[in-house]
């Protein structure tokens, strides 16, 4: 095989490489999308089930809502590492990323439009959450088709804190704007 034959095996494989990555990022957004919708509803369709309650909003504070990305894309995660049959060494990094991104972007654009319209309006929660959403899967796919992020020890461990932090404060939520239910003067009572 010369030169010029295996330059052109290469960039094949890239771009297959990269249509499966656009694939699993596509697919990934959609699962998010639903299934955090879906899980927005869970806590009382179960009859405030306990344990659903760790993992799926059981207020309406932003804090709760941050569940709607971080747990549907973590399971989204580690169902795709488990399957994916070619692994590349910076999807599992990637997606980690992804999801810290994505997670902290429903804070902070919640309260910037809050904070310049002075009330928050439906639409634009919905809309935070798909943007958020969007920006998690755009950049797993950027990271991940790069492939600059070898695995490392610190993103893993960032969601692994978020993880706990989440369980901790759904049962002990502290004080402050994040944990505040705005539907309730006082905390609602935890799982």
């Amino acid at each position: 095989m010369d030169f010029r034959q295996n330059v052109s095996l290469q960039s094949d494989s890239q771009r297959n490489d990269k249509k499966h990555l656009k694939r699993q990022a596509a697919a990934g957004f959609f699962f998010v999308l639903l299934l955090g919708t879906l899980s927005h509803f869970l806590y009382d369709l179960t009859g405030q089930n306990s344990f659903i309650g760790l993992f799926v909003p059981v207020s309406e504070s932003v804090w709760e809502h941050m569940k709607l990305l971080f747990f549907p894309m973590l399971l989204y995660a580690a169902g795709l590492l488990l399957i994916q049959k070619k692994n590349r060494p910076c999807t599992g990094v990637s997606l980690c990323f992804g999801i810290l991104l994505g997670t902290l972007l429903i804070p902070v654009l919640y309260y910037a439009y809050t904070g310049i319209l002075g009330k928050n309006i439906f639409f634009l929660d919905l809309a935070v959450f798909g943007i958020s959403v969007l920006c998690a899967f755009l950049l797993f796919y950027l990271l991940a088709a790069s492939c600059r992020l070898q695995q490392g020890f610190l993103p893993w461990t960032a969601v692994c804190i978020l993880f706990l932090c989440f369980l901790l404060f759904t049962l002990h939520p502290p004080e402050g704007e994040l944990f505040r239910d705005p539907e309730s003067s006082v905390n609602r009572p935890r799982p």
